[in-house]
């Protein structure tokens, strides 16, 4: 979702990156929207959400979210931010 990282921003709905179509229907979706879909169709947050991790990546780069982190904060924790998946592979 946009607002989970810098990176994705800006990103569109259905993008076309090196002839692969990607379809990003959430991508628009705040913390809120996540929140009110789950409660109106009976589903739950991941079960680390009550310990205080608001996303979940990788076992050695996913942090709990601490007072003054932003979200994005809790990814990565120190090493290189995007895997690649959602980037255009410009430079590489």
């Amino acid at each position: 979702r946009r607002s989970q990282s810098s990176t994705r921003a800006d990103k569109a709905i259905v993008e076309i990156s090196r002839g692969v179509v990607k379809i990003q229907p959430i991508i628009d979706w705040s913390n809120k929207d996540v929140f009110y879909y789950l409660k109106e169709h009976g589903l739950s947050y991941h079960p680390l959400w009550e310990q205080g991790y608001v996303s979940v990546g990788d076992t050695h780069s996913t942090r709990k979210l601490e007072l003054g982190m932003s979200e994005e904060d809790t990814r990565f924790n120190g090493f290189g931010r995007e895997c690649g998946l959602h980037m255009d592979g410009d430079g590489i």
